[in-house]
């Protein structure tokens, strides 16, 4: 009976609408079954150590507080991963013209499968029993099973966070957003190293009525998973 009385309890949590608010005076609402945090390419790759001048780094605590915030919750938390064959048979002409794949570094060969800078950081690393996509291109969906992997799971809403944001960030949103998903992308929890090019990427997403979905900050986030509710935020003037 206890366990049938959990059961029931855990079904109805994950059926209960949680509301996050977000900037521009809106609310993000979303259900635990149906929703799941993609954390884009949180990989050594694109970091530099802790004890390097890399103002990107600031997101990795972020992200971590973001992702335990998600499990905490209950909420399905997928990794995503550029990566790509040793034998390089996967990068595509156009790719191997910008010479960034299988570039030699200190971590081994960049973005290469196996190779130790491939691999996420620490803080956010994956648990066992969650999902990792590795993707040889800039979208999440590009060549690998996250949409079929949503759709088996009856997932239809996504929060987005990691790096880059103008990048990887963004076409994996842009993808989302023509496939029908609703997204959610959590601003400071993501990042790029140009600033600049964070707040423009921000900027198109809540552009021409707010086209590409919602944004928020980890705060509010954070809230609406633990069940929190907040009164709606103001016009953000980064937007």
């Amino acid at each position: 009976m206890a366990k049938s009385t959990t059961a029931k309890s855990h079904a109805v949590a994950s059926r209960r609408v949680l509301k996050a608010r977000c900037w521009h005076d809106r609310r993000f609402d979303f259900t635990l079954a149906r929703t799941a945090l993609l954390v884009i390419d949180m990989q050594r790759d694109f970091f530099g150590e802790p004890d390097e001048d890399d103002a990107m780094r600031d997101v990795i605590p972020k992200v971590a507080a973001l992702v335990d915030a998600a499990r905490s919750a209950g909420l399905a938390v997928i990794h995503t991963r550029e990566s790509y064959s040793p034998d390089l048979s996967d990068v595509n002409a156009y790719r191997r013209s910008l010479g960034y794949v299988g570039r030699k570094g200190p971590r081994g060969r960049f973005l290469i499968r196996g190779e130790a800078g491939c691999d996420f950081v620490d803080e956010v690393a994956p648990l066992e029993a969650e999902v990792v996509i590795d993707k040889p291109g800039f979208s999440a969906f590009y060549q690998s099973q996250l949409d079929a992997v949503l759709k088996r799971g009856g997932i239809d809403h996504l929060l987005i966070c990691g790096v880059t944001t103008q990048c990887c960030v963004h076409s994996t949103l842009r993808d989302a957003v023509d496939r029908g998903y609703w997204c959610l992308t959590v601003a400071d929890c993501c990042a790029a190293e140009d600033p600049a090019l964070h707040d423009a990427a921000l900027l198109l997403i809540g552009g021409e009525g707010d086209l590409f979905g919602w944004i928020c900050d980890l705060q509010d986030a954070s809230d609406a998973l633990q069940g929190r509710r907040r009164r709606p935020k103001a016009s953000n003037a980064k937007t």
